[in-house]
């Protein structure tokens, strides 16, 4: 996938939503990010990089399916809940 392709703007921006997400049910359940980095198996320093929703700066975070899963479970929601839809085309057509 060509950098600044269409396909990577379209991740970039859905990785920023699933990390504000991530931060609005973190913050309505009153825990901090260390503490959902924590019981959810993942370093501080990741969690926050998701929460941003990059890696590095200008690079999307993607997260595997398994941490996000996690997350999701250490603040209570679905993955339904958690995951914004609709999804990027990722296909790049």
């Amino acid at each position: 996938m060509p950098r600044n392709s269409p396909t990577e703007q379209e991740w970039s921006s859905y990785a920023k939503e699933l990390g504000l997400r991530m931060q609005r049910f973190r913050t309505r359940k009153n825990l901090s990010q260390e503490r959902v980095a924590n019981d959810a198996g993942l370093s501080r320093n990741t969690y926050q990089k998701f929460e941003k929703g990059e890696s590095m700066p200008g690079t999307p975070a993607n997260p595997s399916l398994r941490n996000v899963m996690a997350i999701a479970q250490v603040l209570g929601v679905t993955l339904d809940e958690l995951v914004p839809t609709p999804w990027p085309d990722l296909q790049g057509r």
